[in-house]
C-alpha cells in the first residue's frame, strides 16, 4: 500500500480547473516609480527643512514636514508593495496583499499627527508672530512644487492600489503646502504681512485632513474585512436565493482579500443535492458577471 503523499503549501494554493482567476500575489503594480519618487523626496526634503528653519517660514517648515513624512510614506509603500508580491505560505494562506491596507492605514495616521502639529504650532504664531524671510521662501517653495508635481504625476499612474493613493494623498498635501508657501513667500516679500504664513498653513491642512479621512477610512474597512464598496452585500444575497434550485442562503460574507479581490463564502439550502453542480456553476456565473466576484466558496445544505 502506497502512503498519501504530505500536501506542500504550493499545492494547497494551487488553482485547478474552475477555480477562480484570482492570484493570491498583488501584480501590475510599479515598484520603480515608487523608488524614483522616494529618492527625489528624500533629496529635496533635506533642503526644504535647512531652507524652512534658517528662513523661520512655518509654511514652508510645515511643507517641509510633509516632505519628511513622505519619504517615509513612501518607503512603507514602496516596502508594503515588496511584501505584497510575496507567494501565499502555510502561516499565510491568503498571501500578502493587504499589507498594501495596513501601509495605507499607518500612512493616513501619520499624516494626521502632522497636520497636528501644523495647526498647534500655527495657533500659537498667532499670538507670537515671528520674522519670516519672504524671498527664500518663495524661491525653495517654487523649487519643493516642481518636485512634488512630479512624484504625484508618478504614482497617479497607480491608482489601484490603495496604498499607492495613501501615498499621493501625502504628496498632493505638499503641492499644497508648496503653493501656500509661494503665497506666504510673496506677501511677505512685497506687504511684510507676518500672520499670512500661519493663515495659509492652517488652510492647507483642512484641504490635506479632508483626502486623509477618505484614505484612513477605505484602509480601516479593507482591514476590518468590510464588504467592497463596490458590491451590494444585501442584492447578493437576493441573487443567490433567486438562482434555481436554491431555497435560501445564510451564513454569507463577502470580503476584499486583497484590494480589487473580492471573495465570497456562504451556505445554500437547495432542493436536491443532486443538482448541485449545476446549481453552483450557475451561481458562479451570475456572481462574476453581476457582482465581479471570482473566488467563491459556497457550501450546499439539503432542505432536510
Amino acid at each position: 500500500m502506497h502512503a498519501k503523499p504530505t500536501p506542500s503549501s504550493a499545492h494547497l494554493h494551487a488553482h485547478h480547473k474552475g477555480d477562480a482567476k484570482h492570484t493570491h500575489v498583488s501584480v501590475g503594480r510599479s515598484e520603480g516609480a515608487l523608488a524614483f519618487a522616494l529618492c527625489l523626496t528624500l533629496a529635496f526634503a533635506v533642503i526644504e527643512v535647512l531652507t524652512g528653519f534658517l528662513s523661520n517660514s512655518l509654511a514652508l517648515i510645515s511643507d517641509a514636514g510633509h516632505m519628511v513624512t513622505d519619504g517615509a510614506a513612501l518607503g512603507l509603500a514602496l516596502l508594503a508593495q515588496l511584501i505584497a508580491k510575496r507567494p501565499p505560505s502555510a502561516r499565510h494562506s491568503f498571501g500578502f496583499g493587504r499589507a498594501e491596507a495596513l501601509a495605507a492605514f499607518v500612512n493616513a495616521l501619520a499624516m494626521l499627527a502632522v497636520v497636528g502639529w501644523i495647526v498647534f504650532e500655527a495657533l500659537h504664531r498667532f499670538r507670537s508672530p515671528q520674522q519670516v524671510e519672504g524671498g527664500a521662501v518663495f524661491v525653495v517653495a517654487v523649487i519643493g512644487l516642481a518636485v512634488n508635481l512630479l512624484v504625484a504625476w508618478l504614482l497617479a499612474r497607480d491608482q489601484d492600489s490603495i496604498n499607492t493613493r495613501a501615498a499621493l494623498v501625502h504628496v498632493m498635501g505638499d503641492i499644497l503646502g508648496s503653493i501656500a508657501a509661494i503665497a506666504a513667500g510673496a506677501v511677505i516679500y512685497f506687504t511684510g504681512w507676518m500672520p499670512i504664513d500661519p493663515l495659509l498653513s492652517l488652510f492647507v491642512s483642512v484641504l490635506i485632513l479632508q483626502s486623509t479621512i477618505g484614505v484612513l477610512r477605505d484602509s480601516y474597512h479593507a482591514l476590518m474585512e468590510g464588504v467592497p464598496h463596490q458590491i451590494d452585500y444585501l442584492q447578493v444575497g437576493a441573487d443567490l436565493a433567486a438562482v434555481p434550485g436554491v431555497l435560501s442562503v445564510h451564513d454569507l460574507h463577502v470580503w476584499d482579500m486583497s484590494p480589487g479581490q473580492p471573495a465570497l463564502i456562504g451556505h445554500l439550502r437547495i432542493g436536491n443535492l443532486r443538482d448541485w453542480p449545476e446549481v453552483l456553476a450557475t451561481v458562479k456565473e451570475m456572481l462574476l458577471a453581476k457582482h465581479g466576484i471570482d473566488h467563491v466558496t459556497l457550501q450546499p445544505e439539503s432542505h432536510d
